[in-house]
């Protein structure tokens, strides 16, 4: 679909980064960004989140181009929305809704359809005004999947109830999870739960620690539905490994709180691997942005290992690195080359270890 990217510097010192990031979520989405206008403010405009000025010429290119649809790189308020697409005449869809809507296109067990369904319908409820009549002839496409135009003609109130209905399933979905868990734990079974930021290979490292096939791309958001495997790993045993949804700056939290039955895996896990892209100049960013998501579905305290991954990409060599007391605090490899997964191992028998001497578990970085 012809897109046209507005993007907007606020200031940030990582706006570069954000911009980039949003052209690979546009793609990531299906769209042909056919033109990108930038605008740079200092605070946002009540009315457009741009200035009007800025509006027109955005337009102009828009008509020039033959945009489809308009994609906003921030979080638009309803009435934002509502007035730029009355100046294009085009689809609006901001930030927020371009996740939700790459989520909707990625998500394949019904489980995960379920939670996408809801944090789409969760966003959709605070704009569903006669906004979308000047739109109706526009079907499908970016901004339109999962719920689609049949749900913008449902009142409030059906979209109110088909809410609770999903959440009612989602919470039957967390209740066998809970189920699951407590067998594994009847059966002393090291949980270890891969997070981090979206595209740092996590998939790619769960099929190489377990010889899977669980869907690994070089895109944002590969994977959506957590996956759990059975592992043996000398010195710690049978232990599961779970392969789990990336995060990523700003995510919205509808999403955080609809996929909290998916996160739980991470909460309850005994052992979290945190997987960083090596090769990306943001990496600490990512870091601190992965930190903020646990901390906010109650995760912060769950023992991490920081794994550096991709270190194929800046041509470094697998290695792990110790603390005074001899426990891996880092590591370094590469999980499409399989090289410094024997390091991985180690760390996690390792705590395995301390954690059944009941001693200190292996430490996160960021206290190092």
């Amino acid at each position: 679909m012809r897109s046209l990217v507005i993007s907007v510097d606020l200031g940030s010192p990582d706006y570069q980064a954000h911009a980039e990031e949003f052209e690979m979520l546009a793609r990531g989405a299906g769209a042909e960004v056919v033109a990108t206008v930038t605008a740079r403010r200092s605070r946002p405009d009540a009315a457009y989140f741009i200035g009007s000025g800025k509006v027109d010429e955005a337009v102009l290119i828009a008509q020039e181009h033959d945009a489809q649809v308009v994609l906003f790189d921030q979080p638009l308020s309803p009435a934002q929305q509502r007035n730029l697409e009355r100046q294009f005449n085009l689809r609006v869809v901001d930030r927020v809704a371009l996740i939700l809507d790459i989520f909707a296109l990625r998500a394949k067990s019904h489980e995960g359809k379920l939670q996408v369904e809801l944090a789409q319908l969760q966003h959709l409820a605070t704009r569903l005004t006669r906004m979308w009549s000047h739109l109706e002839r526009q079907r499908g496409g970016i901004g339109m999947r999962g719920p689609g135009e049949s749900q913008l003609e449902m009142d409030r109130r059906m979209i109110g109830s088909k809410v609770r209905v999903l959440r009612e399933r989602l919470e039957r979905v967390q209740r066998q999870r809970t189920t699951q868990r407590r067998s594994r734990a009847r059966g002393a079974t090291l949980s270890v739960s891969l997070v981090g930021y979206t595209n740092a290979g996590k998939s790619t490292l769960f099929n190489a620690m377990t010889r899977a096939d669980a869907y690994a791309a070089d895109q944002l958001f590969a994977t959506l539905d957590t996956t759990t495997r059975r592992v043996w790993v000398d010195g710690a045993g049978q232990i599961t490994l779970s392969d789990t949804v990336g995060f990523i700056r700003d995510l919205p939290h509808t999403l955080i709180a609809a996929f909290r039955a998916t996160l739980e895996e991470a909460i309850h896990a005994d052992l979290l691997l945190h997987v960083v892209d090596a090769s990306s100049p943001q990496r600490d960013e990512q870091i601190a942005e992965v930190d903020k998501v646990l901390a906010e579905i109650g995760a912060a305290e769950v023992p991490r290992l920081l794994v550096y991954n991709k270190i194929d990409a800046v041509g470094l060599e697998p290695r792990i690195e110790r603390d005074a007391h001899g426990t891996i605090c880092r590591l370094f490899l590469s999980a499409q080359q399989r090289s410094g997964l024997e390091g991985l191992r180690e760390a996690i028998a390792q705590f395995a270890k301390r954690s059944d001497d009941n001693a200190t578990p292996i430490q996160n970085l960021q206290s190092e």
